[in-house]
This record gives C-alpha cells, structure tokens and sequence, in this order.
C-alpha cells in the first residue's frame, strides 16, 4: 500500500498498517517541517503527486493508494495508470466537499448537529468519486469549532483502520451497502469561501465557529483570514 498525504493522521495510518502486518510501500508526501518520517518506511517529498506517477506504480504491490490529510490533488498521470486512490475526507460528500477545516466552519454556521467521515474513491474531480462507508458524529450546540475537529480527527482514523482490512483483503472492495453522503445538495468549500467567511462575523454562532483554540497553530490560511 501507498501513503499520500501529510501530518499525524498520515503517520497513525501508516504505523496502524504495519501493526496489522501489512506492507508499506512508500509514503508520498510534502517535505515535514520537522522530521516525522520513519527509517524504516521509503518517503519520497513531492510538491506534486502526479510527478511521480511512475514511481508509485514502480513501488506499489497491491495498485492500492490511500490519501489522509492531502492537499494534492490527484490527476491523469497517476489515476491513468492502474492505481486506486481511496480518500479519507473529513466531511460528509457530496455536501461538504472541499477543504475540510473551511466546510466545518461553514457546516456550524449552517447550524448543523453532525458531521461525518467519507471514504471515497478519487476520480478526476475533487471529493467526486464513488462513496465507499461514511461515520458520522455529532457537533454539541455549546461546542467550539476545535474541539469538534478534534473529534472529526478521530473519527477520520477509526474509518481508516476499519476499512483497512477489508481493503487489504479485497483490493477491489466496493464499499459498504449503506453509503450515506451528507445531508442537503451538493456543496465545495476552498479557498474561495475561505476567503468570505470574515463576511459572516455578525453570525450568531461566528465565534463559536472559528474558535480555532491551539489549533490556529496547525490551520495557518484559516488562522490569517479570521485575524
């Protein structure tokens, strides 16, 4: 299996993998600002997944790319070559499609009472791809916005590790009966919205939305938008 992606969620998935006993192929991945690679995993730093399509199906052994905490978005150089790329996405799809930390704060904006982690399968769009299982979770009426990212974190992991076996056992799984995707029409939250969000500072529930806590730190674009 293939790793994509960046951050602690990355990393508690590859460690998860081999304490299953599963191979690692290679994490792929941006350059960390402080060490979290590991000797014994192969990481190859790329600005740009799709550079090097060729390497990841030189390396992988099961065509099987999994994608947490990813900003790069995958295009015809890899997903033309044979691999799966299944996603993590924290959101529920098609709703909250886009930048996770941009459509949490718009989902409490909206008044929302959960949220949810996807796994889907990437296609040529952007959280577009076939619905594989989904686990919801709450959003508490008094709860800051980091403290339900916390939980959303969470979440996104045990999905992870509870898909990962059935993926390990049959590359092709084709997702779960049940495959809920997220309440009301199809929605995207990048950067452009990123950018509207101080027009909602006479919100009701605005501070409550973008209380980032110790998490402003980790989430800079969001961080400098709501100064």
């Amino acid at each position: 299996m293939i790793f994509v992606g960046e951050g602690a969620l990355l990393w508690r998935a590859v460690q998860h993998t081999l304490d299953s006993g599963l191979p690692v192929d290679l994490v792929c991945g941006p350059p960390p600002a402080v060490s979290t690679t590991r000797p014994d995993v192969p990481f190859r730093a790329v600005a740009d997944v799709n550079s090097v399509a060729a390497e990841l199906v030189a390396a992988s052994t099961d065509g099987v790319v999994w994608s947490l905490n990813n900003r790069m978005i995958f295009r015809a150089p890899v997903l033309s070559r044979g691999l799966r790329v299944l996603n993590v996405h924290h959101g529920p799809l098609p709703a909250y499609r886009g930048l996770p930390e941009v459509a949490l704060v718009y989902a409490m904006l909206r008044g929302e009472r959960e949220f949810a982690a996807t796994l889907h399968q990437v296609d040529d769009g952007i959280d577009t791809g076939p619905l594989l299982a989904a686990d919801r979770y709450p959003i508490g009426p008094d709860e800051p916005f980091h403290v339900v990212l916390r939980r959303g974190l969470r979440v996104c992991q045990r999905l992870f590790e509870r898909c990962l076996p059935l993926v390990a056992a049959d590359p092709d799984w084709n997702g779960e009966p049940a495959r809920p995707g997220g309440t009301g029409p199809n929605g995207y939250f990048g950067r452009r919205e990123l950018a509207r969000l101080p027009d909602h500072r006479d919100h009701p529930e605005f501070s409550r939305a973008t209380d980032l806590g110790f998490l402003a730190d980790y989430l800079p674009e969001l961080a400098a938008v709501l100064e």
